[in-house]
C-alpha cells in the first residue's frame, strides 16, 4: 500500500494514531552493533538494510507512523568520523527513503516522520537527558537548520522534533520551522514534572502553542509514570493534539552506555492519556514491536 495520502494533522483531528517503538532496541534485536558515538546512525551508514527491516517490523506490528533513523545524524558528529557534508546529507536522505520503503509493506496507510533529535544526541554523552548545553538559541538554530533542510528535501510527511530537554532548544527549532511550511511535532523528554533541564512544563509547552507548523506537542523517552502529568500540563496551555511515546522507565547511564532498567515497568494508562488529548501514542527506547502491536489492537488498527 502507498504511504498515507492525507496530512497527519487531519487524521489527528478525528482519531488516535499509533506510532512505532524504539529503533535502537529493534536494531539490537536484529544483531546490529550500536556501539560508538553514532549509535543508530552507524547502522544507517553501514547496514541500511537492517534499518529498513526494523521499520518494516513496526509497520507490520500496526504502527501508522515510522520515525526515521536520523536522530543521531549530525554534520559535526559524522565529520569527526571522516564523513563530509555531502555524505551526511545523503545519509539523512537515506533515512527517509528507508522508512518510506518500509511503509509500503504495510496493509494500512503509514506516515513517515523524519527524526530531528536534540543537539545533545550528537554529543553521545547523555546530554539530551540534561540539556543546558551552554549554547545560545541562535547557535542551536544554526545547528538544526541544515539538518532540517536536508530532511525536508527528502520528502517526509512530518518532522518529529523529539527528545528535547530544554525550552531554549525548542525555541531554536521553532525559529527554524518558522522559515518553512513543514508540519512538525514537538516533544520534550521530562522527569518529575519538569523538562530534563528543570524548566516548568506549562511554559515549555506554551512556546509551541502558537506555532502554526506544530501539529502536536507532548513527551517521549520518559518514564510512563511521567506522561499523564506532562500531558495535563500541555493541555492547560494548548488545544493542539498531544502525543506520548515513553520508554519502559529505564534510565540511560551515559558513563557506561547502558540502560538501568526499573524493577517493574510503570503501567500505561492510555485511556487517560487519550482523555487528556493524546492523539499520537507509541513507544520510545526499549519498546518493541510486540508492545506496538498491543497498542494497535487497543485502537482497532490492523496488525499483520
Amino acid at each position: 500500500m502507498p504511504r498515507a495520502t492525507g496530512p497527519l494533522a487531519e487524521a489527528l483531528a478525528h482519531r488516535t494514531v499509533v506510532l512505532d517503538g524504539g529503533l535502537s532496541n529493534q536494531l539490537a534485536a536484529q544483531g546490529c552493533d550500536l556501539t560508538g558515538g553514532l549509535w543508530t546512525g552507524r547502522v544507517l551508514d553501514e547496514r541500511p538494510v537492517q534499518v529498513e527491516a526494523a521499520h518494516t517490523a513496526y509497520a507490520r506490528a500496526g504502527a501508522e507512523v515510522l520515525i526515521t533513523a536520523a536522530y543521531q545524524v549530525g554534520y559535526e558528529a559524522f565529520a569527526a568520523h571522516g564523513r563530509d557534508r555531502e555524505a551526511t546529507t545523503a545519509l539523512l536522505h537515506r533515512s527517509v527513503a528507508l522508512a518510506a520503503r518500509a511503509a509500503e509493506t504495510a496493509d494500512h496507510e503509514v506516515w513517515v516522520a523524519a527524526s530531528v533529535g536534540p543537539y545533545g544526541a550528537v554529543l553521545a554523552d547523555g546530554s539530551e537527558y540534561r540539556g543546558r548545553y551552554g549554547l545560545s538559541v541562535r547557535e542551536l538554530a544554526a545547528f538544526h537548520r541544515p539538518r532540517i533542510e536536508a530532511l525536508l528535501a527528502a520528502g517526509p510527511d512530518v518532522l518529529a522534533v523529539e527528545t528535547l530537554p530544554d525550552p531554549d532548544e525548542a525555541e531554536a527549532v521553532l525559529t527554524v520551522l518558522a522559515e518553512t511550511d513543514a508540519p512538525a511535532w514537538l516533544s520534550y523528554t521530562v522527569a518529575g514534572g519538569r523538562t530534563r533541564s528543570g524548566h516548568p512544563l506549562p511554559g515549555a509547552f506554551a512556546m509551541a502553542a502558537q506555532a502554526p507548523q506544530v501539529i502536536a506537542v507532548g513527551v517521549n523517552c520518559c518514564d510512563p509514570a511521567d506522561v499523564l502529568p506532562a500531558l495535563e500540563a500541555a493541555a492547560s496551555v494548548t488545544a493542539k493534539p498531544l502525543l506520548a511515546y515513553p520508554n519502559d522507565g529505564s534510565v540511560w547511564e551515559a558513563a557506561t552506555g547502558t540502560w538501568r532498567a526499573p524493577q517493574a515497568m510503570s503501567p500505561w494508562p492510555t485511556d487517560a492519556w487519550r482523555r487528556t488529548g493524546a492523539r499520537l501514542i507509541g513507544g520510545c527506547c526499549r519498546i518493541g514491536p510486540d508492545r506496538i502491536a498491543e497498542l494497535a489492537r487497543e485502537h482497532g488498527r490492523p496488525v499483520m
